[in-house]
């Protein structure tokens, strides 16, 4: 019984322990990978939905007209001239005159997601064949679209979507969330495609030929669902395309926010996993590190809880650091190391919390996420 005791903490450590060396395993395989070649340049149209101002707005949409490609256009999409954003397009607009940007106002709502709905608005302006649909708040570099659209090369490709990072954070709240990206997500995506192929796209950046999406029922099939990228990658990928992950990574360009503002965000995310992929996301619960440390310490106590726990927690910030120096390059870690095991704790309460409700708030809305990952908008919540 004594050795048993002894013994049971490590045990409890393990699957997260595991994981994260996996994680580390899988990463390597997939950047030591053979990319594709040079391909030729393919007119791009880049829809961009707008709401709102994010942090350097400004700056994030410039980025995307310095690009060192041929042949693009740049359609952003908002609901109301009254957008606070508006401004700040027709700037960029006269300062890039040479860039084909084009600003669509248009308030018709086809359903509860209003991103979707920009796009439906914005995509009667596209002009070109690939079409990028990026978030407000990513900035990218002067080779974006050429990295991403190499991919188009191979015609089984239907759509190529992209990692993300932050490399600059404002206050800890924000470094917590940014730190999700380094240690779980990225992690997560590498685990993906190594078990089962990427099946799903992240919606930072998504590019799709325009017939692909035709084929799928256009953006308007989309527009009832709360994880919109999720289901424009999985349709995809079901319709017998492949989908390509580029290592052309993206920033996540983030402001200064609440906790309590980062775990509201945090608890949509991970609801919207849940309906979305139930069986992978239910399935996650035992990697959780907070939880077997907890589970360790309570049944091991001193000194083998304890060991158990230091154990796990070296394995991980070694796997952090790997992934954030390595991999990622997002500059994170070593220097916010220290909030590893409370990005940890609010991975695993919101985790939770995701099985006891689904109510989500976006963008101001509230929600109610209906299995299959439908949504129905609550007035007044």
């Amino acid at each position: 019984m004594t050795f048993f005791s002894d013994i049971f903490p490590y045990l409890l450590v393990a699957p997260s322990l595991v994981y994260s060396l996996m994680t580390l395993w899988a990463a390597a395989g997939y950047f030591r990978r053979q990319k594709c070649a040079a391909a030729d340049m393919l007119p791009v149209t880049i829809l961009k939905p707008v709401k709102g101002m994010d942090s350097e707005s400004f700056d994030n949409f410039a980025s995307f007209c310095r690009q060192k490609y041929d042949r693009f256009q740049i359609v952003f999409a908002v609901a109301s001239a009254d957008d606070e954003a508006v401004p700040v397009i027709r700037r960029l607009m006269a300062e890039f005159p040479e860039v084909d940007v084009e600003l669509v106002v248009d308030g018709r709502i086809y359903g509860p997601n209003y991103k979707v709905c920009n796009l439906m608005n914005a995509f009667p302006k596209a002009k070109y064949d690939i079409i990028i649909v990026c978030d407000s708040d990513i900035r990218v570099g002067d080779r974006y679209l050429a990295e991403v659209c190499s991919a188009f090369a191979d015609p089984a490709v239907g759509l190529v979507t992209s990692l993300y990072r932050t490399s600059g954070v404002q206050g800890w709240p924000s470094a917590v969330e940014a730190l999700g990206f380094t240690v779980e997500m990225v992690p997560n995506v590498m685990m993906a495609m190594r078990l089962e192929g990427l099946t799903f796209a992240l919606g930072a950046s998504m590019a799709v030929r325009r017939d692909v999406l035709e084929q799928i029922g256009g953006f308007a099939v989309l527009v009832d669902y709360l994880a919109d990228d999720y289901q424009l990658g999985n349709r995809v990928f079901l319709s017998g395309y492949r989908l390509e992950l580029s290592d052309y990574f993206v920033e996540s360009v983030m402001k200064r926010e609440t906790l309590a503002t980062v775990f509201s965000r945090q608890l949509r995310w991970c609801r919207t996993m849940r309906v979305s992929r139930p069986g992978g996301y239910f399935a996650s619960g035992i990697t959780q590190p907070a939880v077997a440390s907890v589970a360790a310490l309570i049944s091991g106590g001193w000194p083998s809880g304890v060991a158990a726990v230091i154990m796990l927690y070296a394995v991980r910030s070694l796997s952090g650091l790997i992934f954030s120096r390595r991999f990622i390059s997002d500059r994170l870690l070593p220097r916010y190391l220290w909030l590893l095991p409370f990005r940890d704790l609010l991975a695993s309460v919101t985790w939770g919390l995701a099985f006891l409700g689904n109510m989500v708030v976006w963008r101001g809305h509230s929600y109610r996420v209906l299995p299959g990952g439908r949504m129905k908008e609550v007035q007044g919540g």
